[in-house]
């Protein structure tokens, strides 16, 4: 049977599938926004910062910056000066106008009751419990485990071998769509050396060596996971330049590459860890060497894109992390000695790269 290639791309943009899709956890979150925490009541008295109206709600930053971004997104927060923000959390709030019309008791035209109709769906209340507890699912002891995200103290369906293979699988769906822009957007012409970080099925780095014939690549996860990158290996005809390496990415050294690859995986964790895994990667990387950051990115002023807000809310659900902006990024990696280009070249589903380099 001949090889598989990765290099093929869909034939029709399957975003906007993902968008309906992701649509499912901004409704879920509206009406917690709306029935359980009542938001825009807190503006009684005027425009808010966000964070007095962080303090309003009871949340902690992380579900705070989520809700907030979603409801900007949703156009139904505004700039209390009407000028956009140069950050996320700077400056203060109104409702906008749509919002004061119709999502406040005190109007004769607030729906507000309509969407509370859905504020005992298990979904909402599950939006609930995250926003207010600060944790991903899968982390309450009556609970499997989480599924997504893999560290020593957490018990993660990742470790267990049918559900990771599932996880897995699930995961390569998106991938391959997307992996094909991604090997096309990258030069690795004068690479030698790939490193994909929680590369899962190795469906990214797989594409690269089907588009770069000189290259190698080594695909850093769980032991459970790369069974399923092996089969992949396999099917593309590529076992003999991709190795797979069980790892732990937050205490096992990193191999020297010329390229690392963190696709989909900074978005798992918080703003602490993100730091952490980027500064090991930076005392692993030689001179001269890449990072990759592809990922969906939010505007600077974390007002969307609405669909990246949908995305971000999802991960909030299943992750300890949500989707962050470039400048958010820059930040992570200044301070991981990593100075970022200048662009951000799109590839697919709302995704893009932003390459960073060692500060020498």
């Amino acid at each position: 049977m001949p090889k598989l290639s990765a290099l093929n791309p869909p034939q029709y943009d399957p975003s906007t599938i993902f968008e309906v899709y992701r649509g499912m956890f901004g409704s879920q979150l509206l009406t917690a926004a709306i029935a359980h925490f009542r938001v825009f009541e807190q503006f009684e008295s005027g425009p808010l910062s966000f964070a007095a109206l962080r303090e309003k709600l009871g949340l902690e930053l992380r579900p705070a910056t989520v809700l907030v971004t979603g409801l900007r997104a949703f156009g139904l927060l505004l700039p209390a000066d009407g000028v956009a923000f140069t950050h996320g959390h700077e400056g203060s709030f109104i409702p906008s106008p749509i919002a004061l019309e119709h999502l406040r008791e005190s109007s004769y035209f607030d729906i507000s009751g309509y969407l509370g109709l859905a504020a005992q769906d298990p979904g909402v209340l599950a939006m609930v419990e995250r926003l207010r507890t600060n944790r991903p699912a899968g982390l309450k002891q009556d609970e499997a485990g989480a599924a997504f995200i893999f560290r020593k103290d957490l018990a993660s369906a990742m470790e267990t071998e049918s559900a990771a293979r599932h996880l897995t699988l699930s995961l390569a769906g998106r991938a391959k769509n997307v992996a094909p822009s991604l090997a096309a957007t990258v030069p690795l012409s004068n690479a030698q050396h790939l490193l994909d970080i929680g590369g899962g099925s190795g469906i990214y780095a797989i594409a690269c060596l089907q588009k770069n014939p000189h290259l190698r690549a080594t695909v850093l996860d769980r032991p459970e996971v790369l069974k399923v990158a092996a089969e992949f290996a396999q099917a593309y005809g590529v076992t003999d330049r991709l190795n797979l390496q069980p790892h732990d990415m937050w205490s096992d050294p990193f191999p020297a590459a010329d390229v690392y690859l963190l696709s989909n995986i900074l978005h798992d964790w918080d703003i602490p860890q993100c730091e952490q895994l980027l500064r090991r990667c930076s005392a692993a990387m030689p001179a001269g060497a890449r990072l990759l950051i592809h990922d969906v990115f939010l505007n600077d002023s974390l007002d969307g894109p609405l669909p990246v807000a949908l995305y971000g809310t999802h991960l909030f659900m299943l992750t300890e992390g949500r989707a962050y902006s470039a400048a958010e990024y820059r930040a992570m990696l200044q301070a991981a000695s990593l100075n970022a280009g200048p662009d951000i070249i799109p590839s697919l589903i709302h995704c893009g790269v932003l390459t960073a380099y060692k500060i020498s």
